[in-house]
């Protein structure tokens, strides 16, 4: 039977690229199925199996790069849950993915900020919980690219932590610090999450509060580790630094620790928590970190997640799942026929006319084979998986017994010693009741005989000689203790604290030494006194016997020798008493040089205080002086425009110049205004002198409208009487001359606080009355009643074209029942087109009205309806006129169109009905721009309404021209039948008719030009140039129009400008 080995090697390796293709296609598909599985916008927590099957999948690919090419596809900023959901994707990843998910989520640390800033904006509830869910992954990324040792899980041993937080205090304390604020992040993520579901009464069983609640896993566990962290560290800053400078770490921990343990409890008491974690319990109280003992007390928390045994609940949207071994195919396999045997050729090449050969067999049953074996393969794969994660609970169960373990140990060691204590201390004082037996007992038998007393002394003897074997004990357990104490101040050099904490407990326990071995000196001495005195008894005994003479001088040679013994017991404990005080000296003296040190270093940084504040002094100074320079180059900058202003009232130049009082006032106001500006800002100033922005924003403002004011002023003195203007140009030179005294008093130190410019304001007020004199009377009347007015023609305007349309679909009515053929076509043709005009004409009213009305409120202020009508009366009476002119222009087209209906007026009269209409129009449309903002929407609909407007006036002209060409039947001109005499008399004829006909037109224009001029001065506008723009230049005269056949006749006048024109403000200039 042929082997795989008979493929050719091109043929496997196509195939294996195939397969290879295949599973990767398999794996994306399965990848993007559980990625839009567990990333939704339903509110329910993330399922499970998908969570695992992205986190297998990292571990497949060695890295989240498949993850983040689905998830940057989804639209996170449309939907707040499924943003928290990716969250919490993303938090597992980190911490059970694959550690090279680290880098690649890295990568897109931008996007989670974003997204975190964007629904930190918005004011939802699940906004603020993906904010501060995206502040904790950044935090936490951050955290363990900075310290790559430490696994993104946590799970790290107490000598890796060691190993990260090296031997530099400095590290260690900003390795803290790190931790703290890891720990603060994951706190209010958490703390946000149990405040809501309090606030929205929701019960941990509801599908919504368990999609919030369902992170708060990941945050268990890593808050256990992290407390674990912060407390090693801490005990460890506590070797290093003296708790003074640890105080804020000390609060801040101490802040963390209630926050966690309420955080824990709450959570044990969730049911939703109860059957997928097990949470560990805090102790009541945080660790004393000024006691280096109760570290050993410290056990690490530990959290257990339960292993499920019941299999997850296949869902309905769920994918079916993949079988494990496909057994359709294997009884198919077996009950295939024998293929027979092939040659050589077809081994090599394959069968012919497209049979199928063994190798194909082969290779099918091989793939059959390799895919149960992946099947199985995954299936121990997933089962060593279960089996590790069974471990790992058993394996922090076990750390758990074995921290208890350690725990009961150390106490069981200190009870030992404290028991060990109590009994060489009961030891003692039995002893000493053993001594005092004895004393009294010899009391007693002070008068048996002298054998007695010579037993009882070899028993005496007896006794010193234990107690000089107690006194060497002790001695010994006085060196050991000395060593101890070594080993314990080689432990204290590390750090400073420890050295003064232990320092302070060598120095009591050594004075508590002294105070013993003192104590038992002492009473050595008395026991020798008494002994002595017992001797010296004894020896008077000895005296009257003589024959216990010579064993009584042995006896106390024998005594005297142990009294020796005893002397260099009591010398050499003094000596040891002389290196305790020694070593308790240096601790002293080294004591004193680290006193000696930190003095000078507050010495230094008082210094170092001292050099900043004399800089921050001299940087306050300088900002003055800046400020100061400021303000000069400004006051001299205002000073120039005002003397410039002031040369161009004695320039010759500027005679020709010309202002409205109008302009004149509304300058003089303005100015008014920066007067008030300039004195807040002068005040504001003074107050503070390091600020002179308001100051000086003011003074730019002012000089300017001052400038603006003395040149508008003597330009309306070229147009005013002579009285009123000698006033106003002294009035103007007077307010030169105050401002040109104010900025003088500003530009120095001595005199800026006496500046004042209520002078200058004096001076204004007495232009402004001058301006108010000198407007026209006419337009002082009624000004009150401008806004009313205004209203009452647009409205009235506006029922005359809608009264105009309704007359013109009557006379259409009317003609049609008349006339007939082209009279009729031709009547239809000009109603038709007029009916047109007026509905644009209505068009551009409303648009007009609403341009008006957005002016009125964009412009007024504070100010009402009305006084914005009458400080802007010129605009306002330009309104009122251009709104009558088209209502009036409407009424006259319909009267000369039912004319032209009935053939008893001229096609002439609509024809200029239509000029004059589109006049009236550009009138109001051009006083309404005047005052708009060019970039306002409804400014583009009134032109676009105007346009209109011309065009259907063009119709209607056009219109009428051809209805009247189609109406007047043209004779046909047959001169055949005429002499020469005739014919030239009947060209002399038609010259004398154009003459006269010249003759007559041109009086007609004189006489339109006059009655135009009347016009303009009945409404109350001189012929003199009426101001624009800023009201100072003079407007050219019209050009003239079209010149006549006949040179010597007058030109036709153009319309002059419109009568109620208003003044355009500069465009810098405020309304």
């Amino acid at each position: 039977m042929n082997t795989i080995r008979s493929v050719p090697s091109r043929v496997k390796s196509k195939r294996t690229e195939t397969n290879l293709g295949a599973e990767r296609e398999q794996f994306d598909k399965q990848q993007l199925s559980s990625i839009s599985k567990a990333i939704n916008n339903a509110e329910a927590p993330l399922k499970e199996k998908h969570a695992r099957r992205i986190i297998l999948g990292t571990h497949r690919e060695k890295g989240a790069f498949t993850f983040w090419s689905y998830a940057l596809g989804l639209p996170l900023s449309s939907n707040p849950i499924l943003s928290w959901k990716f969250c919490h994707m993303l938090h597992k990843v980190l911490r059970d993915g694959h550690h090279n998910s680290l880098q690649d989520c890295m990568r897109h640390h931008s996007n989670i900020v974003e997204t975190g800033q964007l629904w930190g904006n918005l004011h939802d509830k699940y906004g603020q919980l993906v904010s501060l869910y995206s502040k904790l992954i950044c935090t936490k990324m951050e955290f363990h690219v900075k310290h790559s040792e430490i696994r993104c899980n946590l799970e790290v041993t107490d000598e890796v932590l060691e190993r990260v937080a090296g031997t530099d205090v400095n590290n260690v304390f900003q390795l803290t610090v790190e931790v703290f604020d890891y720990l603060d992040a994951e706190l209010r993520l958490a703390e946000t999450v149990i405040r809501q579901l309090n606030s929205s009464s929701t019960i941990s069983t509801m599908l919504s509060a368990q999609c919030r609640l369902a992170p708060l896993i990941q945050v268990v566990q890593d808050c256990s580790h992290l407390y674990h962290f912060s407390v090693k560290l801490l005990f460890k800053l506590h070797s290093c630094l003296p708790p003074d400078t640890l105080q804020g770490h000390r609060d801040r921990f101490h802040d963390q620790f209630h926050s966690l343990k309420t955080f824990f409890n709450k959570a044990r008491d969730m049911q939703y928590f109860k059957r997928l974690i097990q949470i560990p319990k805090l102790p009541d109280s945080p660790p004393n970190f000024l006691h280096a003992a109760s570290l050993a007390k410290h056990a690490r928390p530990v959290v257990v997640i339960p292993n499920a045994d019941e299999p997850e609940q296949q869902d309905d949207d769920d994918d079916d799942p993949e079988p494990l071994i496909n057994v359709s195919e294997t009884p198919m396999l077996a009950m295939a026929p024998p293929q027979p045997q092939l040659d050589i050729f077809d081994q090599t090449f394959g069968p012919a006319n497209g049979g199928f050969d063994d190798r194909d067999v082969q290779i099918e049953s091989l793939k059959r084979d390799m895919e149960m074996l992946r099947g199985d393969l995954e299936r121990v794969k997933a089962e060593a998986q279960r089996y590790i994660t069974q471990l790992k609970s058993q394996i922090n169960s076990l750390e758990a017994e074995l921290e208890e373990q350690r725990v009961q140990k150390q106490r069981a060691l200190v009870e030992n010693e404290q028991l060990r204590m109590e009994l060489e201390a009961t030891r003692r004082r039995n002893a000493e009741h053993e001594n005092l037996l004895a004393n009294f007992g010899e009391a007693e038998q002070k008068a048996q005989v002298t054998e007695l007393r010579y037993t009882k002394l070899k028993e005496k003897h007896s006794e010193l000689v234990s107690s000089h074997a107690e006194l060497l004990r002790k001695s010994a357990d006085t060196v050991k203790m000395l060593s101890a104490t070594q080993e314990t101040q080689e432990e204290v050099e590390r750090t400073k604290q420890e050295l003064a904490f232990e320092m302070e407990r060598i120095k009591q326990d050594a004075d508590t030494k002294v105070e013993e071995q003192r104590f038992e000196v002492l009473k050595l001495k008395r026991e020798f006194e008494e002994k002595r005195a017992e001797l010296e008894r004894v020896r008077g005994t000895l005296l009257s016997n003589e024959k216990v003479g010579e064993q009584l001088s042995t006896s106390m040679s024998a005594l005297q020798a142990e009294k020796e013994r005893l002397m260099r017991s009591v010398s050499e404990k003094e000596a040891e008493m002389s290196s305790l005080r020694q070593a308790t000296q240096l601790q002293q003296s080294s004591l004193q040089q680290e006193r000696e040190r930190n003095t000078k270093l507050l010495g230094d940084l008082q210094g170092k205080l001292k050099e900043k504040s004399n800089h921050e002094e001299q940087l306050k100074q300088k900002l003055l002086d800046e400020q100061f320079t400021l303000l000069q180059g400004t006051v001299a900058e205002a000073e120039s425009i005002i003397q410039d202003a002031v040369a161009k009232l004695d320039d010759p130049l500027h005679i020709r110049c010309t202002s409205s009082p109008d302009y004149l006032v509304s300058r003089a106001e303005a100015t008014l205004g920066s007067i008030d500006k300039v004195q807040t800002g002068h005040s504001g100033y003074l107050r503070n002198m390091g600020d002179a922005g308001g100051l000086l924003r003011a003074l730019t403002q002012f000089s300017h409208l001052t400038a603006d004011t003395i040149v508008n002023g003597s330009a309306t003195a070229h147009m005013a009487p002579t009285d009123h203007a000698d006033r106003l140009t002294e009035n103007c030179r007077g307010c030169a001359t105050q401002s040109l005294q104010f900025l003088k008093d500003l530009k120095s130190k001595a005199s800026i606080r006496r500046a004042d410019p209520a002078s200058i304001r004096e001076v204004v007020q007495k232009i402004l009355m001058l301006g108010k004199e000198l407007r026209p009377k006419g337009m002082d009347v009624r000004q009150d009643e401008l806004g009313d007015m205004v209203d009452k023609e647009m409205a009235a305007t506006s029922a005359a074209i809608e009264e105009a349309v309704r007359r013109i679909d009557e006379m259409m009515n009317q003609a049609r029942k008349d006339t007939s053929g082209v009279k009729l076509e031709v009547n239809e043709r000009i109603l038709y087109s007029c009916t047109d005009l007026m509905k644009a004409i209505h068009m551009l009213v409303h648009a007009s009205t609403d341009l008006q009305k957005e002016i009125v409120e964009g412009g007024r202020g504070a100010a009402t309806i009305k006084e914005f009508y009458a400080r802007n009366s010129r605009w306002t009476e330009g309104l009122i006129s251009a709104s009558k002119a088209v209502g009036w222009g409407a009424t006259q087209m319909v009267e000369s169109a039912d004319k032209v209906v009935l053939h008893t007026g001229k096609y002439e009269e609509l024809i200029v009905c239509s000029h004059e209409i589109a006049a009236s129009t550009a009138q109001l449309v051009a006083s309404s721009k005047v005052k708009a903002d060019r970039n306002s929407g409804k400014l583009t609909a009134l032109q676009q309404a105007s346009r209109y407007v011309n065009e259907m006036a063009a119709n209607v002209v056009a219109s009428t021209k051809t209805g009247q060409g189609h109406l007047e039947e043209k004779s046909t001109m047959d001169f055949s039948g005429m002499s020469l005499i005739k014919l030239k008399m009947e060209e002399m004829e038609s010259q004398v008719k154009v003459l006269e006909l010249e003759n007559q037109l041109g009086n007609e224009r004189l006489r339109l030009g006059e009655l135009r001029k009347k016009h303009y001065d009945i409404a109350g506008v001189p012929e003199t140039d009426v101001s624009e723009d800023n009201g100072l230049v003079s407007l050219p005269a019209p050009p003239a129009a079209p010149s006549s056949p006949n040179p010597n006749k007058p030109s036709i006048m153009r319309k002059p400008t419109l009568a109620q024109k208003p003044n355009v403000l500069p465009k810098n200039m405020p309304r």
